[in-house]
């Protein structure tokens, strides 16, 4: 028997977890969970522990079990899908398919490579690439499909994208959040990760990072392969597709996974699976096996009807052959001999159009497409998607969470680039140590330092970013497409992750030069410099993030970046006159934030300063006794600084615009 720790006996509206019952949408900790220290044994021996490791079996006892996932029957008829190619040419790839998979059936899609097998489930799913043409009817309970496929089925590539810095516990939490009903309690949602965690054998290792190179103990293959798995069944779809899911495991990993998917037909799943030759052993788990050979099926039925139909056509199978590596050998392409192949597999595919096994399929399709054309309006309406996805800051929350994870398990990254700032901040202040003098000389050493301020919190930022983009991009383009997020909520929580680095470095780095340099020794200016300094920092992360978008190659990204660099460094102000730059160049000083930074901070370090002394042993060189001097000699005026806040901040908001914009164009051109 269980009962509350405060004393009350668990209310009977806990018996349904998965009621519409909405939780807080800024919170990344629930209020409302079930965890150890709620819960007890009537014998006084109180177990405690993590708060993700709640007592699953007694938890489970007096919740009940969870409800059967909604049965899905998915129909396709006459499908083709075609490719548009550069020249605006469309390339078929897929061929007039027609096929159905019904509730509690393992289906396997096979074919030898280039049959259309991915192309095929990718249609199917509602997940193709853009510039896919797809035509046919395809239909999933009477419904022709749409978006709502993202939600309602679970899509498991062939190579596994995780965020290798997290835990196997932290990647189900966090898609939970992404994934689920904003309405689904705290308590349904850890009660489905710690259900998947026990299912698919992952437990024991739910505190273990997916990957990194640390030198910590990581998943294996097969432990990946099952954690992608269980992140696909967190929604518990009716239907489930599976591209190539024993790739890169050993027989005994493949086995146990495809047990898992039988496992999952036979509580009322629909599973589809595209596989490369599978043992006979896992071939004996399918329910239904489909041939693809160019495009075309050769054969759809179970797999002893197979042996049967290819040998009625002359393809006799020898005994010691896996039939299923006979039936690739024999719709494969020989090498050598394509036109005589070819010829070979279209009479394969032309006779089984005519078969028995074809017309009774074709019989099951058309009474499904019967069904749903002559449905009631009510029916139709009960299939409506009255899914009610995570609120908007509620996708950005555990978005930040997710990347302060990755930035925070790198900690002797982070410690040694704060060591790495201090050193050069530290290196850079001796060498103006005493310079920074009311006198001649002094004016040069003065506006070097703040050069120095400026250069690094711009270069090193900028090329720092360069690779995040690039490398984020597979798994964020994945995630994109399955609908977890859209693109503004990526790149806001992704900039959000870093402020607090482009915040605290920037501060550290003014901090050590300006006070070892001796600048202007007033809070006002020194205040004002580290803030100016922060905002040139960030400026130069949203100006590489924009590149870093824009190309999605580091080395090009360089290549267009270092004379932009350039152009803004010599318009800075410090190297060349503002006011005898021509004309034809000078309007990059206004994209410039070298030059709006290098105006502000002089204009703090100068304005009001009366008393700069000169050298009476020189007469006749130039003097500048006041500190307007000065900012006239580099072209600068005092009513200029806030302008040049409110242009940092412009170019600041502009660049992050650009780098938006740019995200968006590659998701949708890929």
């Amino acid at each position: 028997m269980l009962k509350s720790t405060n004393g009350g006996a668990l209310k009977s509206s806990s018996k349904n977890p998965s009621t519409n019952n909405t939780s807080n949408p800024s919170s990344v900790d629930d209020s409302f969970e079930l965890t150890p220290a709620d819960i007890v044994f009537v014998d006084n021996s109180a177990t405690r522990g993590s708060k993700y490791d709640p007592l699953f079996p007694e938890v489970e006892e007096f919740l009940g079990s969870t409800p059967l996932p909604r049965p899905c029957t998915l129909v396709w008829r006459d499908v083709s899908v075609h490719i548009r190619l550069k020249g605006g040419k469309l390339k078929r790839l897929v061929n007039n398919v027609s096929g159905i998979a019904k509730p509690g059936t393992l289906v396997a899609l096979m074919g030898p490579s280039g049959a259309g097998k991915t192309t095929l489930m990718s249609a199917l799913a509602h997940r193709n690439p853009v510039g896919t043409v797809v035509e046919g009817e395809i239909a999933m309970n009477g419904q022709p499909i749409g978006d709502f496929m993202h939600r309602q089925s679970g899509y498991m590539h062939q190579d596994d994208l995780f965020v290798d810095n997290l835990t196997v516990i932290e990647q189900l939490t966090i898609m939970a959040r992404l994934r689920m009903d904003r309405r689904t309690t705290s308590l349904a949602r850890k009660r489905r990760v710690n259900q998947l965690l026990r299912q698919l054998a992952l437990y024991g290792a739910r505190y273990t990072r997916i990957g990194g190179l640390d030198g910590r103990k990581t998943l294996s293959g097969g432990e990946r392969k099952r954690l992608a798995f269980a992140t696909e069944l967190l929604t518990d779809p009716g239907l489930l597709f599976c591209d190539e899911p024993t790739t890169g495991l050993d027989s005994s990993s493949a086995q146990k996974l495809m047990t898992l998917l039988r496992a999952s037909a036979a509580q009322g799943k629909t599973v589809i699976c595209t596989i490369h030759q599978p043992s006979s052993e896992l071939m004996a788990l399918f329910d239904r096996l489909v041939l693809l050979a160019e495009g075309r099926v050769a054969f759809a039925g179970n797999a002893s009807a197979a042996l049967n139909f290819f040998e009625s056509l002359g393809y006799h199978c020898p005994l010691t052959y896996n039939p299923t590596d006979y039936f690739i050998k024999v719709l494969a392409l020989t090498p050598g001999s394509e036109a005589a192949s070819r010829q070979a597999i279209k009479s394969i595919c032309d006779r089984f159009a005519v078969s028995d096994a074809a017309k009774e399929l074709d019989m099951e399709i058309h009474l499904e497409f019967h069904l749903m054309d002559n449905g009631d309006k009510e029916s139709r309406r009960g299939n409506g998607d009255v899914f009610k996805p995570p609120f908007f800051f509620t996708k950005i929350i555990w978005l930040v969470y997710r990347y302060f994870i990755v930035i925070l398990r790198d900690s002797r990254v982070q410690f040694i680039r704060i060591l790495q700032k201090l050193a050069i901040a530290l290196t850079a202040g001796l060498c103006f140590l005493g310079t920074a003098r009311l006198t001649q000389a002094g004016i040069q050493d003065v506006q070097g330092a703040l050069f120095i301020i400026i250069a690094e919190n711009t270069f090193s930022p900028m090329y720092s970013v360069l690779h995040m983009f690039p490398e984020e991009f597979p798994l964020f383009n994945r995630e994109l497409k399955a609908g977890l997020y859209s693109t503004p909520i990526y790149y806001t929580a992704r900039m959000l992750a870093l402020f607090p680095g482009l915040v605290i470095e920037p501060a550290l780095f003014t901090l050590v030069v300006y006070w070892i340099a001796g600048l202007r020794s007033t809070l006002y200016a020194f205040s004002f410099t580290v803030f100016i300094s922060i905002l040139v920092l960030n400026v130069a992360i949203a100006c590489g993030s924009f590149f870093s978008c824009a190309f999605g190659s580091m080395p090009i990204a360089i290549a267009y970046l270092v004379p932009f660099d350039y152009s803004l460094m010599m318009t800075s102000g410090l190297f060349v006159k503002l006011s005898s730059i021509p004309k034809y160049v000078s309007w990059i000083r206004h994209l410039s934030w070298l030059m709006y930074s290098n105006e502000a901070m002089s204009i703090i370090q100068w304005d009001g300063v009366q008393n700069i002394t000169c050298v009476a042993e020189r007469p006749g060189a130039p003097c500048l006794s006041t500190g307007e001097e000065v900012l006239a000699q580099y072209d600068f005026e005092v009513g200029h600084l806030w302008r040049n806040v409110i242009a940092l901040f412009v170019l600041y908001l502009a660049f992050h615009l650009l780098a938006l914009l740019a995200l968006r164009y590659r998701t949708r051109r890929k």
